[in-house]
Protein backbone atom coordinates (compact mmCIF):
# COMPACT_ATOMS: atom_id res chain seq x y z
CA UNK A 1 0.00 0.00 0.00
CA UNK A 2 2.75 2.24 0.86
CA UNK A 3 4.12 1.52 -2.40
CA UNK A 4 1.10 2.43 -4.49
CA UNK A 5 1.08 5.68 -2.36
CA UNK A 6 4.53 6.73 -3.11
CA UNK A 7 4.62 5.65 -6.82
CA UNK A 8 1.45 8.07 -7.18
CA UNK A 9 2.97 10.85 -5.38
CA UNK A 10 5.91 10.36 -7.91
CA UNK A 11 4.15 10.31 -10.94
CA UNK A 12 1.92 13.31 -9.87
CA UNK A 13 5.08 15.19 -8.80
CA UNK A 14 6.22 14.43 -12.11
CA UNK A 15 3.75 14.72 -14.44
CA UNK A 16 2.04 17.82 -13.48
CA UNK A 17 4.80 19.86 -13.64
CA UNK A 18 6.12 17.80 -16.91
CA UNK A 19 2.62 18.97 -18.32
CA UNK A 20 3.25 22.42 -17.41
CA UNK A 21 6.23 22.85 -19.17
CA UNK A 22 4.46 21.24 -22.44
CA UNK A 23 2.20 24.11 -22.46
CA UNK A 24 4.34 26.87 -21.87
CA UNK A 25 6.14 26.97 -25.41
CA UNK A 26 2.74 26.81 -27.47
CA UNK A 27 1.62 29.77 -25.32
CA UNK A 28 4.69 31.60 -25.51
CA UNK A 29 4.31 30.65 -29.70
CA UNK A 30 0.90 32.28 -29.63
CA UNK A 31 1.82 35.09 -27.86
CA UNK A 32 3.94 36.25 -30.34
CA UNK A 33 2.83 38.50 -33.44
CA UNK A 34 3.86 37.64 -36.60
CA UNK A 35 6.58 40.31 -38.10
CA UNK A 36 5.32 42.67 -40.93
CA UNK A 37 7.92 42.73 -43.65
CA UNK A 38 8.59 46.09 -45.72
CA UNK A 39 7.02 44.60 -48.96
CA UNK A 40 3.80 43.74 -47.15
CA UNK A 41 4.06 47.00 -46.04
CA UNK A 42 4.17 48.56 -49.73
CA UNK A 43 1.50 45.83 -51.02
CA UNK A 44 -1.35 46.93 -48.23
CA UNK A 45 -0.38 51.15 -49.47
CA UNK A 46 -1.23 49.74 -53.12
CA UNK A 47 -4.08 47.95 -51.81
CA UNK A 48 -5.50 50.64 -50.55
CA UNK A 49 -4.69 53.23 -53.27
CA UNK A 50 -7.45 51.35 -55.56
CA UNK A 51 -10.36 54.13 -56.51
CA UNK A 52 -13.13 53.63 -54.35
CA UNK A 53 -15.45 55.38 -57.84
CA UNK A 54 -14.46 52.63 -59.55
CA UNK A 55 -15.43 50.12 -57.19
CA UNK A 56 -19.01 51.66 -57.18
CA UNK A 57 -18.98 51.68 -60.23
CA UNK A 58 -18.18 48.03 -60.89
CA UNK A 59 -21.06 47.56 -58.08
CA UNK A 60 -24.02 49.31 -60.00
CA UNK A 61 -23.48 47.34 -63.17
CA UNK A 62 -23.27 44.27 -61.47
CA UNK A 63 -26.42 45.26 -59.42
CA UNK A 64 -28.00 46.21 -63.16
CA UNK A 65 -27.50 42.97 -64.23
CA UNK A 66 -28.96 41.02 -61.20
CA UNK A 67 -31.59 43.05 -61.17
CA UNK A 68 -32.72 41.98 -64.76
CA UNK A 69 -31.72 38.44 -63.77
CA UNK A 70 -34.45 39.17 -61.33
CA UNK A 71 -36.71 40.64 -63.61
CA UNK A 72 -36.46 37.48 -65.72
CA UNK A 73 -36.87 35.19 -63.04
CA UNK A 74 -40.03 36.44 -61.51
CA UNK A 75 -41.53 36.87 -65.26
CA UNK A 76 -40.52 33.07 -65.69
CA UNK A 77 -41.96 32.21 -62.03
CA UNK A 78 -45.03 34.23 -62.88
CA UNK A 79 -45.73 31.98 -66.11
CA UNK A 80 -45.33 28.74 -64.08
CA UNK A 81 -47.53 29.69 -61.77
CA UNK A 82 -50.63 30.70 -64.19
CA UNK A 83 -50.16 27.52 -66.38
CA UNK A 84 -50.04 24.94 -63.22
CA UNK A 85 -52.40 24.38 -60.71
CA UNK A 86 -51.04 25.30 -57.61
CA UNK A 87 -53.98 25.16 -54.98
CA UNK A 88 -52.84 21.22 -54.98
CA UNK A 89 -49.21 20.72 -56.31
CA UNK A 90 -46.11 22.94 -56.15
CA UNK A 91 -44.12 21.95 -58.89
CA UNK A 92 -40.31 21.37 -58.23
CA UNK A 93 -39.53 23.75 -61.08
CA UNK A 94 -41.31 26.77 -59.16
CA UNK A 95 -39.57 25.90 -56.24
CA UNK A 96 -36.23 26.40 -57.68
CA UNK A 97 -37.17 29.10 -59.11
CA UNK A 98 -37.98 30.86 -55.84
CA UNK A 99 -34.77 29.59 -53.76
CA UNK A 100 -32.93 31.32 -56.95
CA UNK A 101 -34.99 34.46 -56.52
CA UNK A 102 -34.21 34.42 -53.20
CA UNK A 103 -30.37 33.66 -53.15
CA UNK A 104 -30.21 36.62 -56.18
CA UNK A 105 -32.71 39.31 -54.08
CA UNK A 106 -30.02 38.31 -51.03
CA UNK A 107 -27.19 39.36 -52.99
CA UNK A 108 -28.50 42.70 -54.84
CA UNK A 109 -29.09 43.49 -51.20
CA UNK A 110 -25.76 42.60 -49.90
CA UNK A 111 -23.99 44.72 -52.94
CA UNK A 112 -26.12 47.95 -52.64
CA UNK A 113 -25.33 47.64 -49.06
CA UNK A 114 -21.58 47.78 -49.85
Amino acid sequence: MESRRKFLATTIAVGVPAGILALVPSAQVRGQRPQITQQQKEDDSNASKIDPKLILEANQKEIKKSVERLYDLASELKAEVEKTDSVHVLSIVMLRKTDEIEKLAKEIRSRAKG
